[in-house]
């Protein structure tokens, strides 16, 4: 077995016995039983069980900045790219296997004993974020609404994980539409001396 097909078949295996029953439920014994790799080629490829963690989440990293770019490239204007995020999700979420954010998860078990994996996560939410901010930017809407969009998907995340339903992704871009229709409100009918962005009540 060439070093090629010996990495993905571990990173296969391990990618899903992680996400499948979580990290530390997982021994190195179960990643060589489900890979057919050897415990002393495992090693000599990732020279521990963080090193194999580290490389499952940057592989799922680039496959889901591939498929985000991918899902919110195809409509055709920029409020509904934005809106795309949130269909993406609700496709993910329907998956059979789905069981929450992998890098959510990973966090919430190693957050506190591994900084190389919160690295990686926390890099990964950076691009999720910084995706969201050029859709927004695209669409001419503030910058501060990509971090409240941010925060509407990354909750959904957790409560379809948790309700075991798709439908937390189509209540968020429910909120997401409210927020970038309230962003073009005209400003111009605010009452004078009022706050800027409040409009004057009816009469």
């Amino acid at each position: 077995m060439d070093h090629t097909t010996a990495e993905a078949r571990l990173l296969d295996a391990a990618d899903s016995l992680f996400y499948e029953r979580g990290i530390q439920a997982v021994g190195m014994d179960a990643i060589r039983a489900a890979s057919g790799v050897s415990l002393k080629r495992t090693y000599q490829l990732f020279p521990s069980k963080e090193h194999l963690v580290e490389a499952v989440l940057r592989r799922r990293d680039r496959a889901i900045r591939d498929a985000l770019a991918a899902y919110t490239s195809a409509p055709s204007t920029p409020t509904e790219r934005v809106l795309a995020v949130f269909d993406y999700l609700y496709d993910w979420f329907g998956q059979p296997d789905y069981r929450g954010c992998a890098f959510i998860n990973s966090f919430a078990e190693l957050g506190g004993s591994s900084p190389s994996v919160v690295d990686v996560v926390r890099a990964h939410k950076r691009a999720f974020a910084d995706h969201l901010a050029a859709l927004v930017a695209a669409a001419g809407r503030p910058p501060a609404l990509a971090a409240q969009l941010a925060l509407l998907a990354n909750g959904a995340m957790v409560t379809a994980a948790i309700t075991g339903s798709p439908e937390p992704a189509r209540e968020a871009r429910a909120a997401a539409s409210r927020l970038l229709d309230a962003d073009t409100l005209p400003r111009s009918s605010a009452a004078p001396g009022s706050p800027a962005g409040t409009l004057e009540p009816p009469a």
